[in-house]
């Protein structure tokens, strides 16, 4: 359809009065096709009715323009979210109302994972397709943008097919003031606004890490929140009913990255939450490559300690804060929906909704993500696609998330992207139990890589030494089991899918100069 579009643009008036023809021929048919329900619109017809509704506005008028039935797309990314939450996991202590009840919708994958687990890579590698191997995306401060300057977003093919495409909140990263964002993906966008601080820090411990890893009740006034402007941003846009081009839009929900806020009344339900599993000792049976990845990461966990020593329970406060900010972004993301569903759209959108990556919480003594356990990469991921999705539907097999690239094209019937790093999920969204022999792969730094198959965990770091956890046995990782021999055709396995390309770490990006200052 890209290319159709940019060939016809080369016959100018004579392009016209033929597709003004056309379009008189083809109304018959396009009148038929706008009297079809939604869910009706299904695989089978869907990619011809794109490439006809892309005839009619070719031909640019008003009236074949309205005429224009794909499917809107709400695309939704949170930040940091990981899976100890009643969406993947009923016993779990945070709740997340609103995933459910879109999960309901359509299809939940169990087993999700990120690509990279770091904000930078994660995002970079999910929106282009490409893996942190294939362009050496590898840190949160890597210049994404130079590494592959021509590679088009979901976002740009979307905006080439003839969406309008918007979005707020945090899409992209956002360090260096909004530098890593990618102006060219978006018609219009809402930055994030600035994050809001207290006087003073809330969490008893002014010597410890920064005002934005802080946790707390904070903001008392809920509209001073990030996540509920960007919200805000979002139920505007889909409360215009005048379009006359499908909506393609973004909703970046920022919590429940630190620092750790969120409104008083989110923090109720949690005064009396558990604390996460752990294992004291945890690192015990760690090879030196996870000791080497996670050196500079240390601080974290080992200053909670110290935190906790002086002020007894600010380890269960810090829980208690991660847990309201996550209740916080579900609020957000349900009053998003709302607003969908009072909109005509309801039944003629396609949802996403995925998180960056997961988040440690002081299992295997770790706080943050960086890591390439289970629990720095294991995230919600729910795709609702009306007339393809069984509502509540459920998919078990492990994927991550370098399907979502081709498998939203394949969906709005865009033109397949064969340079992708992934494959579409159509077979499954169609089939749930559908054969699928492709693991979930994740990259964290040049060289090292865990790979995630239905049983099993394999982690393979850049100095050859290895992890392997059986989940079925062992689900919180306290037992590497990369030293017995008698798996060592389990371990051959896992390493078949590590990537084959290891490209070289690319600069990372500067901060830019503002506006007038001196090239000296």
């Amino acid at each position: 359809m890209i290319t159709f579009l940019r060939n016809m643009s080369m016959f100018g008036n004579r392009a016209s009065d033929t597709i003004e023809a056309g379009n008189q021929k083809l109304a018959p048919r396009m009148d038929e096709m706008n009297r079809m329900p939604p869910r009706l619109i299904r695989f089978g017809c869907w990619p011809l009715y794109a490439f006809l509704c892309t005839l009619l506005l070719v031909g640019g008028s008003p009236a074949t323009k309205a005429a224009d039935q794909r499917p809107d797309v709400l695309f939704f990314v949170v930040d940091d979210l990981n899976d100890w939450i009643t969406l993947l996991d009923s016993s779990a202590p945070i709740h997340t109302p609103n995933l459910e009840r879109l999960a309901a919708r359509g299809m939940l994958f169990t087993k999700a994972y990120c690509i990279s687990p770091a904000c930078n890579p994660s995002r970079a590698a999910t929106l282009t397709g490409l893996r942190p191997s294939t362009t050496g995306v590898y840190g949160n401060k890597s210049d994404w943008r130079r590494a592959m300057p021509d590679r088009p977003t979901i976002m740009q093919h979307f905006m080439t097919a003839g969406y309008e495409v918007r979005g707020a909140g945090k899409i992209f990263h956002h360090h260096l003031d909004g530098a890593f964002h990618d102006e060219a993906s978006f018609h219009a966008f809402q930055p994030m606004r600035p994050q809001l601080y207290p006087p003073e820090k809330l969490n008893k411990a002014p010597n410890y890490g920064s005002p934005n890893t802080d946790w707390g009740e904070w903001p008392q006034k809920i509209e001073d929140s990030i996540d509920y402007q960007t919200a805000n941003y979002c139920i505007q846009e889909l409360q215009k009913t005048e379009r006359t081009k499908p909506l393609f839009l973004a909703c970046g929900i920022f919590k429940p990255h630190s620092p750790f806020f969120a409104p008083p009344r989110f923090h109720e339900a949690y005064r009396s939450i558990d604390l996460p599993l752990r294992l004291d000792n945890d690192w015990k049976d760690l090879p030196r490559g996870a000791a080497a990845l996670l050196k500079n990461k240390k601080w974290f966990w080992e200053g909670m300690t110290q935190v906790e020593r002086e002020h007894p329970g600010a380890y269960h406060d810090f829980i208690r804060s991660y847990a309201a900010a996550a209740s916080f972004a579900d609020a957000q993301i349900g009053r998003v929906l709302d607003a969908l569903d009072q909109s005509p759209q309801k039944d003629n959108t396609i949802i996403v909704l995925w998180s960056d990556h997961g988040f440690h919480l002081g299992e295997k003594d770790h706080i943050e993500k960086f890591a390439l356990w289970e629990k720095s990469n294991h995230i919600p991921f729910i795709i609702v696609a009306p007339g393809v999705t069984t509502p509540g539907s459920r998919c078990s097999q492990p994927v991550d998330l370098t399907v979502l690239y081709p498998t939203l094209l394949e969906l709005c019937g865009l033109p397949n992207d064969p340079n992708c790093d992934g494959r579409s999920v159509l077979p499954l969204l169609q089939d749930p139990s559908a054969t699928w022999e492709f693991p979930a792969v994740m990259t964290y730094a040049k060289g090292n890589h865990a790979v995630r198959s239905p049983r099993w965990r394999y982690i393979r770091y850049s100095d050859g030494t290895e992890e392997l956890y059986d989940h079925q046995a062992d689900p919180h990782e306290w037992n590497n089991l990369a030293d017995n021999p008698e798996l060592i055709a389990v371990i051959n396995q896992h390493r078949k899918w590590l990537p084959n390309k290891e490209a070289d770490k690319i600069p990372d990006l500067k901060k830019p100069k503002k506006s007038g200052a001196s090239n000296q």
